[in-house]
């Protein structure tokens, strides 16, 4: 008969032994599944673009001179040869005392050389009557027989010679004139009596105000930006991207334009600039980014209240496809010794039996939230989400909660 205590003995071994065999027995893995399912597909390029005008006109001053106030506002509608805005000619400086003296010293001065030269004028006239009298006298005196042929010569040539000196006198009295008149415009211009016709600067296309840059009267030079004018109904879309997403964002395709403060709007691809250019990001790296000018569909950017310089995210659609098996990017991940790169390589843990087991994938592309699935899954398939580190093919799963697809 065994005794009592070898039958404790063994009873409490056993019950040792099944406890250590349950503390050391693998336990099943927490996770969270999700199940394949078939519906539409989108990938998209998403970056910040900002709204400006297809066509923006800068109107300058043709002429340097003095801008009358411009009445003109932002968002005032002028139509094509409208006035926007007046220019006179600049006045002069004003005169001090001794300047103004001076100047009246000098039209006194320009005047009496007026004098003199209408003097001379005169005098010159006189000789020259008195020498075509002479050749008359002597031509009459030749044809008698009383003077040499020679004195009439000399007759003659000093009666040219009076001419051309009466010439020169006339000559320096307009001379004289035109000093005055200029004395006498000074004068005028300092004492604030100069005018000028007025200069129309007239709209070269019709549209809205966009900003007024001179509104005040103010003396301008030429080439003065005045204002701005633009249509707001023909607004366009600049958006910076990288070039290796430039690369897919071809010419026509569908764009989707929201967080601006309103509804999202669509829109087309338009022109990708043929040239990249380097932009410093915030975290300091220098990118090479490409500028893609995206056209607005439609007319109800502007019903909307889009308006120019609005910063918007543009969403531009690289894939889009219907009826195509997807499951949550978050269960996707490289296999072991494979990259990942370009969609190949790629595997998940799918749940079957209460196990997980590592499936290879074929992947058609993804989006920051779904990854289209080419082969390699069932419609209805469990997938692991967010896989644990420590999950390993053929381990023992336990579903703690099923994340809803999106």
């Amino acid at each position: 008969m065994i005794p009592r205590r070898h039958i404790v003995t063994a009873a409490t071994a056993a019950a040792l032994a099944a406890a250590l065999a349950w503390a050391l027995a693998p336990r099943p893995v927490a996770v969270e599944t999700a199940a394949a399912a078939s519906g539409r597909f989108e990938s998209a390029i998403e970056e910040d673009g900002k709204t400006r005008l297809v066509d923006q006109y800068l109107v300058s001053a043709p002429l340097a001179g003095e801008l009358a106030r411009i009445a003109l506002r932002e968002g005032d509608q002028v139509a094509a040869g409208a006035v926007v805005a007046q220019l006179r000619p600049a006045r002069a400086p004003l005169l001090d005392e001794r300047t103004r003296r001076q100047q009246q010293a000098r039209l006194a001065a320009a005047e009496a050389q007026v004098g003199a030269a209408g003097a001379a004028l005169e005098r010159a006239g006189i000789v020259l009557r008195q020498a075509q009298r002479d050749v008359l006298r002597t031509e009459q005196l030749g044809r008698a027989g009383f003077v040499a042929a020679s004195r009439l010569d000399s007759e003659r040539l000093a009666a040219q010679a009076a001419q051309q000196e009466r010439d020169s006198a006339a000559a320096q009295r307009r001379i004289a004139l035109h000093e005055a008149e200029q004395a006498r415009a000074a004068l005028d211009a300092g004492a604030g009596r100069d005018g000028g016709a007025v200069h129309p600067v007239r709209a070269p296309v019709g549209g809205r105000v966009l900003r007024v840059i001179q509104a005040s009267e103010a003396v301008v030079a030429l080439g003065a930006p005045l204002l701005e004018l633009g249509d707001p109904d023909r607004l366009e879309v600049v958006a910076d991207l990288l070039t290796a997403d430039a690369v897919l964002a071809r010419p026509g395709t569908p764009v989707r334009i929201d967080r601006w403060g309103g509804p999202p709007l669509d829109g087309r691809v338009r022109r990708v600039e043929p040239a990249a250019f380097t932009k410093v990001s915030a975290l300091g790296v220098e990118e090479q980014r490409v500028r893609v000018l995206i056209d607005l569909a439609g007319a109800g950017a502007r019903g909307a209240g889009l308006g120019v310089a609005y910063r918007v995210n543009v969403r531009i659609v690289t894939t889009s496809l219907e009826n195509v098996r997807k499951v949550p990017v978050s269960a996707v991940f490289p296999l072991p010794g494979k990259s990942g790169a370009d969609n190949a390589g790629m595997g998940a843990y799918l749940v079957r039996d209460g196990r997980a087991h590592l499936t290879p994938l074929r992947l058609g592309g993804r989006n920051e939230a779904e990854a289209w699935v080419r082969d390699g899954l069932a419609e209805g398939a469990q997938v692991i989400v967010y896989p644990p580190a420590q999950l390993r093919d053929g381990a023992r799963v336990q579903v703690r909660e099923v994340a809803r697809p999106r």
